[in-house]
């Protein structure tokens, strides 16, 4: 452990923001303190981060938990909470945990919840706010998705934190994933340029795991529970049949990494094919010829693939949605028809079952593991909040809760590494050969 003011290291700024300085007492009873400035050295992996200058070396991080000196006066806080992007499982549990921690132990006076995401602040749109207390979160956790709402979309800061002033709020929690991080670092810079005391406090949220500096994402590992058992269903289907074909889509825009850990899950998976690798179709080394030679080996077959791969293959369409991504093309109804095609002209019989869990797989409530994350980032997030923390997300880092500021979060999207040993575990399970990766000229 390191104490120090700053921590720069490798062009990387780890130092997080503050409101002033923490001078009130704790009302915590029996808490280990962190002390100010505590920080944890870690050698981040590939798997962690792919940010410039953020693994091979270490980087010191702010460790999370309680501290011994407050900035609020935690009895005259009012806090909000806002849920934005995408469902995934845990988020429900995330606001539960922050409830609970932030009245049972700090015993703040209000905490508010802002209804259907960013929305929730701008009085045009008309959303009520709900009061959110230990008596009517109690249940949260049972449901899947989030009792507050959410929606996509853009929403100006300064109108954002117009809202925030007329409610009296003093912390604002943002559950959310790459955007929603975003949004929060414009908002604290439009707090800062009005020179206000509110904080606000990311709690990272993406079912694709793809944010940076955050091991894990929490619904990640409901995520993958779910897929396998989608793949399961799609091998049955697949031996079921002659020259059978199971194909199942997972969530994954950017980043494979639901594909490839449920494919380690489930060693039923004959093709994986994710984002990061441009694969080729045709061709000796392309994924037809493999599997034309795999069911000719053994009659069945079972295809995982993220929402995202193969889109060099497609048409682009040039629109994004409301949170400013890539409209993707249906990359599985592509594959399908080439697959039909390829093994019509050859004359060879098969069955294509295809199965898409991608609603349910989100929709669901938090397995075990989720929860027990979900409740360590919600506490803390509010220990965070009520020391003053401000501009940083609460993540797990190799087992350790650290804090990590909004502008290493953001700096771009965790991607899998397809030449990492996590990667050639994967193909090692399957068993595929490299699908031909097409030339960086190819992928345009």
């Amino acid at each position: 452990m390191v104490k120090s003011g700053t921590a720069k290291k490798n062009g990387l700024d780890t130092t997080i923001q503050t409101l002033g300085a923490a001078k009130i007492p704790s009302p915590l009873n029996h808490a280990r303190f962190v002390e100010q400035d505590e920080r944890l050295e870690l050698n981040l992996t590939e798997e962690e981060s792919d940010v410039d200058g953020a693994h091979g070396l270490p980087l010191q991080f702010e460790k999370a938990g309680p501290s011994g000196k407050l900035y609020f006066d935690s009895s005259k806080v009012k806090c909000a909470i806002v849920t934005c992007g995408g469902l995934c499982p845990g988020i429900n549990d995330v606001i539960r945990a922050i409830v609970m921690d932030a009245y049972h132990h700090y015993h703040v006076a209000s905490v508010i919840g802002i209804r259907y995401g960013l929305q929730g602040f701008i009085p045009k749109y008309g959303h009520d706010i709900i009061e959110l207390t230990p008596k009517n979160v109690s249940n949260f956790h049972v449901f899947g998705g989030t009792e507050l709402g959410s929606s996509r979309g853009p929403q100006a800061a300064d109108e954002i934190v117009d809202a925030l002033e007329r409610m009296n709020v003093s912390v604002l929690f943002m559950i959310g994933g790459d955007g929603t991080m975003k949004a929060a670092a414009r908002i604290v810079q439009e707090i800062k340029a009005r020179n206000a005391r509110i904080g606000v406090i990311g709690i990272p949220k993406t079912i694709d795991n793809d944010i940076n500096f955050v091991s894990r994402s929490f619904g990640f590992d409901t995520a993958v529970e779910k897929a396998t058992e989608a793949i399961a269903c799609a091998h049955v289907e697949a031996t079921g049949a002659y020259n059978g074909i199971g194909m199942v889509k997972v969530m994954g825009r950017e980043s494979g990494f639901i594909a490839a850990q449920a494919t380690l899950a489930l060693k039923e998976v004959n093709f994986v094919l994710v984002p990061e690798n441009c694969f080729a179709l045709e061709g000796p080394d392309g994924l037809l010829e493999q599997l034309e030679q795999r069911l000719r080996s053994r009659r069945h077959a079972v295809i995982v693939v993220a929402e995202g791969a193969g889109q060099h293959l497609c048409e682009v369409s040039g629109r994004s949605d409301a949170s400013g991504n890539p409209v993707l093309c249906d990359i599985c109804a592509l594959l399908i028809s080439r697959i039909k095609e390829h093994f019509k002209a050859r004359d060879l019989e098969t069955t294509i079952k295809f199965i898409d869990p991608s609603y349910i797989i989100r929709s669901v409530p938090a397995n075990a593991n989720d929860r027990v994350y979900c409740g360590f980032l919600g506490q803390n997030a509010v220990h965070a909040a009520m020391a003053g923390k401000t501009g940083m997300v609460v993540s797990r880092l190799q087992s350790r809760f650290v804090y990590v500021p909004l502008e290493l979060v953001t700096m771009k999207r965790k991607k899998l590494n397809t030449e990492s040993d996590y990667w050639r575990a994967v193909l090692e399970s399957t068993g595929q050969e490299t699908l031909g990766v097409l030339p960086a000229a190819a992928k345009s």
